[in-house]
């Protein structure tokens, strides 16, 4: 009797996409670049109607922020932001929780990296008041003029100052959180000291618009 023979089937050739290697150094990088990190930062955000709300960022990332406040928008409503040491921040409402929500930044790429910059400085532990994101200097064009809201227009000296934000020597001294115009650069009061009041941009500078305007 004849007997049937069987033989193995050759094995399947993959396809030359299947074979394309992972760019794991890639995702490990992406995964570091939008690591979120629990902070504790203050600020205040508007929504489409154009109401102002204090807010507290409690976890950010380059790629997002989630907040506790009083007000929650809507999923997909879009959030203007200003946050301490951060300035704007543009995004809209990716999901809601209990007492707050969370944010996805719509910011550019040079945005994304001044916050992952300020998320190391504040995961070092050493994030004082006093402490800066960006070296200081004193400027030679140090006599500038200072717009307060109201429209008053006087003049201080200007102390130091980075691509982030100004000391000022003044007289008068804003209320915390006030937006002010120190030269042609805008820019909220965030401390008081004993010569004046320190200031940071609502948006970090390109040094050469930071030589225009103070040398």
């Amino acid at each position: 009797m004849r007997t049937s023979t069987t033989t193995e089937s050759e094995p399947e050739q993959s396809s030359p996409q299947a074979e394309r290697p992972v760019n794991r150094s890639k995702i490990l990088e992406e995964r570091r670049r939008f690591k979120r990190m629990d902070v504790s930062l203050s600020g205040r955000f508007m929504v489409e109607d154009t109401k102002e709300y204090p807010c507290e960022v409690f976890n950010m990332s380059p790629g997002g922020m989630a907040v506790r406040a009083p007000f929650c928008p809507r999923v997909g409503e879009r959030v203007l932001s200003y946050i301490e040491q951060l300035g704007g921040l543009d995004g809209t409402v990716a999901r809601t929780f209990d007492g707050g929500f969370a944010v996805e930044f719509k910011i550019s790429a040079r945005k994304r990296e001044r916050i992952a910059n300020v998320l190391t400085w504040y995961g070092s532990g050493d994030h004082k008041v006093e402490d800066r994101v960006h070296e200081r200097a004193a400027p030679r064009i140090a006599t500038q003029k200072l717009i307060l809201p109201t429209g008053t227009v006087c003049d201080c000296h200007v102390i130091d100052v980075s691509l982030s934000g100004a000391s000022i020597a003044s007289r008068v001294r804003p209320d915390l959180d006030t937006l002010v115009v120190l030269g042609r650069l805008r820019g909220r009061v965030v401390r008081h000291h004993d010569q004046g009041f320190a200031i940071e941009f609502v948006e970090v500078q390109d040094p050469d618009n930071l030589a225009r305007t103070f040398g």
